[in-house]
């Protein structure tokens, strides 16, 4: 494995507005990955984005686990590649060991799923990452916060904040998704598939 550090991205909008919308499912994940590490968010001198550095896992054996960057950028959504591609370029950090952490209406609120590479699926953070990265090529964690009620829109339903009935599972899914992103630095996309592509993980 190399000894770079990952990059571990948690998408989406700036503000105290946009804090508990569905789309930003993947900044409270890193906050809890902060939490975790005793890491502190700070301004990054070269990107528009609050970056904290830890270590993150435990090494099979006892050892402490790899160096991460963790990183919210601090533009839109659809802006989101540049913050990416700015930080990846910074730390010298290749395509697959960056890690998307983001909220994914393809699949059961409740629900994470990993992958690398592959489509966005509409995501339009994902979709700027690509562009700037200029590859798919990367990981993600996808935070299941399911499709829309009736006809509501797309857009409509992550801009909005989680149910109430949502809300009372939340911390579990929110602590779920930090265990896969640890598990994928630690041991593996295989490995953390394995967990995690169950109906119940826990």
């Amino acid at each position: 494995m190399s000894d770079r550090p990952w990059l571990v991205v948690g998408l989406g909008n700036p503000g105290p507005k946009y804090a508990g919308n569905r789309h930003n499912v993947g900044q409270m994940v890193l906050d809890l990955l902060a939490e975790r590490t005793g890491a502190r968010f700070s301004k990054h001198p070269r990107a528009q984005a609050v970056v904290a550095e830890a270590r993150l896992g435990v090494l099979p054996g006892g050892a402490p686990g790899p160096r991460v960057v963790l990183a919210k950028p601090t533009t839109y959504m659809n802006t989101s590649g540049g913050p990416v591609s700015a930080l990846a370029k910074y730390y010298d950090i290749a395509p697959e060991q960056v890690v998307m952490v983001h909220d994914e209406v393809d699949i059961p609120f409740d629900t994470i799923k990993l992958k690398i590479g592959g489509g966005e699926g509409g995501h339009n953070g994902l979709r700027d990452t690509t562009k700037a990265l200029g590859t798919k090529d990367y990981h993600r964690v996808r935070v299941g916060v399911g499709r829309p009620p009736g006809r509501m829109d797309t857009a409509d339903h992550v801009l909005k904040d989680f149910s109430a009935t949502e809300k009372k599972d939340l911390p579990i899914l929110v602590d779920d998704a930090a265990d896969a992103v640890e598990l994928l630095v630690t041991e593996g996309l295989l490995a953390a598939q394995g967990k995690f592509h169950t109906a119940t993980p826990r």
